[in-house]
């Protein structure tokens, strides 16, 4: 079977493809019929994986994609496959193990060569179109492979079979289950106390990303230990992120990493993945420390989120890019003329509490961020300071807009839902809550039978759902009940895990395969345990598991999570620190904490102490006084009494006497 020879990427529901349906290549997306051509012309696969929000997707783009003569060398040598990342992470995560297996190191645009059956045999990231930067020019690069190919085609088949073996056991093969433990997260947390930067917070050197697992890893560690040196690698890293230019001062949001150890000079892009996380890690620390630093913060970034990443029914779009009108923080950076122009005499204020710094090898304008001095005094500030950044706002909006990929992403979704109804719950914004049930309900109307897409755009979606989707949308549908006490969202959790169970669940019942056991495309069945940006599937499953378990009082499945959590920990013993989702997921596996609330609606002690004292390891119930619907059990099977107010703590299965007294339930969760 051949396909048509042109580009087939027009009718993509990625952005990211159909910003390459203009180009000479003849792109193909990832779909059988894709590897059913390459394996009937007997030609090997040029692999090509990227992102929308990608800077150096787009210089490959441009430089060689877009050129005629590199394009009909492509098109004359290999069938060229075209991936989006963020549609397709089972495809990323097998051929960017691949490539760092190779030795090499991994990043994105990611290129990768491949037999005709979709075997790997060698690949790199960014080729200039041209030798420079000490990389030889793409062209040379696949004029090599074609040799190779040609001349040495039984050795690369030797080395694609022993790669994709090694790649197999790596992310889909089966270790024997090892014995839950506590000290695992003490020892993870430890070792990652050792590489965070105590002047500049993150880990040390650059580039300095979030690096949410780790963060989790050691606030767990706190709020389990009372280690306090690791819930201060937490705050101090925030606080410095926040201080940053990879924080927009201006509109809200974080980019995705910063280039150098200061936080100062980032890729512009935005993820949505990585607000979500910073919203949720805002939402502990402001509870922890009542600093206002990070309740405003939350605010300007779901201000943003609201206002830039809301999509038709309500969803959020997946990323806005680095670059806009050609060149990269364009629409994020100030001169100081600009600034005097919009602000005038109020510019004095504007440069009492934020600098504007052009490091060395920085090529744009001035990248505006916060001395620690100047984030305090601004917080103290804060009504002065909101009108003037209103006005630039205001006029960066008139700007060349950075693309955006509009793609709806369950799993990312998910994500961005919990941390909505997480804050709105601790800051008591209803807007936030609404704004989040009406995003889960876009996505859970799209549903195909019982089966969730993984990505829509418009009118377009792509089944079938991933195991990540599942789990992030059965944790948001946690959140969302907690912050709404409609039972409904418990309902459809289960329904989740139940769809997880029938499409994703390995032979053993130990754990769960990333793609759906329907997927036809895919090399490998991989896990999905490795953490990325966000924490892996497996320990988002896991989390959702003991969560779900918390709240119906299931024995069940509270076993089976166990079970799983012991095949993953044993997965993840020889590399936690690549795997530090498993080992939090873990740590909830064996205390997870219980709140059961009972509370008068109309004038309420109770809730609001433990809305104001956030936990990720914690379920909250809340049950009005009187009533005997949804009663949640206790451990041993009690039903708690409805006839006045109480709270009832409970770890695993024992639970703490009832606490009447609101100051007595914040000492007891703050103490937890």
């Amino acid at each position: 079977m051949t396909l048509p020879a042109q580009n087939l990427l027009a009718d993509e529901a990625s952005p990211y493809l159909q910003q390459h349906s203009g180009n000479p290549v003849h792109w193909r997306a990832w779909s059988p019929a894709s590897l059913e051509e390459a394996k009937a012309l007997d030609r090997p696969i040029l692999l090509s994986v990227g992102y929308a929000a990608c800077h150096w997707c787009h210089v490959m783009a441009h430089e060689s994609f877009e050129n005629d003569d590199v394009a009909a060398v492509m098109n004359r040598l290999f069938v060229n496959i075209k991936v989006d990342r963020e549609e397709r992470p089972d495809i990323d995560q097998i051929y960017m193990a691949a490539l760092t297996s190779m030795g090499e190191q991994g990043g994105w645009p990611l290129t990768m060569f491949l037999t005709p059956d979709g075997k790997p045999f060698w690949g790199g990231t960014y080729f200039p179109r041209d030798p420079r930067y000490g990389r030889p020019g793409f062209v040379q690069v696949m004029e090599a492979v074609d040799k190779a190919w040609r001349e040495k085609r039984a050795s690369l088949n030797q080395s694609a079979d022993g790669l994709t073996t090694h790649v197999g056991a790596r992310l889909a093969g089966a270790h024997a289950a090892t014995e839950l433990d506590r000290d695992t997260l003490a020892k993870l947390a430890s070792g990652i106390d050792g590489m965070v930067d105590r002047d500049l917070g993150g880990l040390r050197g650059a580039p300095k990303f979030p690096n949410a697992p780790f963060m989790l890893t050691l606030w767990l560690s706190w709020l389990r230990d009372g280690n306090a040196t690791h819930r201060d690698d937490v705050l101090i890293s925030l606080e410095q992120m926040l201080s940053g230019g990879i924080y927009d001062h201006i509109g809200g949001g974080l980019s995705r990493y910063s280039t150098d150890a200061e936080w100062l000079v980032p890729h512009f892009e935005k993820m949505l993945y990585d607000n979500a996380q910073l919203i949720r890690l805002c939402n502990w620390a402001y509870a922890a420390r009542g600093n206002d630093l990070f309740r405003i913060r939350i605010e300007e970034t779901v201000e943003w989120l609201l206002r830039e990443m809301r999509v038709d029914g309500g969803a959020f779009a997946a990323s806005l890019d680095a670059d806009s009108d050609g060149e990269e923080g364009l629409f994020y950076t100030w001169d100081s003329q600009e600034i005097e122009a919009v602000l005038g005499d109020d510019s004095v204020l504007f440069f009492k509490y934020f600098t504007l710094s052009s490091p060395h090898g920085w090529e744009g304008k001035p990248i505006v961020h916060q001395s620690r001095s100047q984030q305090t005094q601004s917080v103290a500030e804060g009504e002065r300071l909101m009108p003037l950044k209103a006005k630039l706002l205001a006029v960066r909006e008139q700007r060349v807009r950075p693309g955006r990929d509009a793609k709806t992403l369950t799993d990312w979704n998910g994500l961005m839902i919990a941390a909505l109804a997480e804050a709105g719950r601790s800051l008591a914004r209803r807007d936030w809550i609404d704004a989040a049930a009406k995003a889960f309900a876009h996505i859970s109307a799209a549903k195909r039978g019982d089966r969730l897409p993984h990505s829509m755009l418009g009118a377009r979606k792509l089944f079938p759902a991933l195991s990540s989707d599942y789990a992030a949308m059965t944790n948001a549908a946690i959140s969302l009940f907690e912050a709404t006490g409609d039972w409904s969202y418990v309902d459809q959790a289960g329904q989740f895990i139940e769809q997880l169970d029938q499409w994703h669940a390995d032979a053993e019942k130990t754990g769960y395969y990333l793609t759906a056991s329907d997927s036809t495309d895919v090399p490998i069945r991989i896990r999905g345990d490795v953490d990325e940006a966000i924490s892996s599937a497996t320990s988002q499953i896991i989390e959702a598991m003991v969560r779900l378990a918390s709240i119906t009082g299931n024995l069940d499945l509270q076993e089976r999570a166990w079970k799983v959590a012991e095949h993953a920990a044993g997965r993840a013993a020889q590399q936690s620190y690549g795997q530090a989702g498993i080992v939090n997921a873990c740590a909830l596996v064996i205390e997870p904490l219980k709140l059961v609330l009972i509370d008068d609606p109309t004038q309420s002690i109770l809730v609001p102490v433990a809305n104001r004292s956030p936990d990720p390891r914690r379920i909250d119930i809340v049950v009005s006084i009187g009533s005997e619907a949804n009663r949640p059990l206790l451990p041993g099977g009690i039903l708690p009494p409805t006839d006045k107010a109480g709270a009832w703590l409970c770890t695993g299965q024992v639970c703490l006497p009832v606490v009447t007294d609101p100051e007595e339930l914040d000492r007891l969760l703050r103490r937890q």
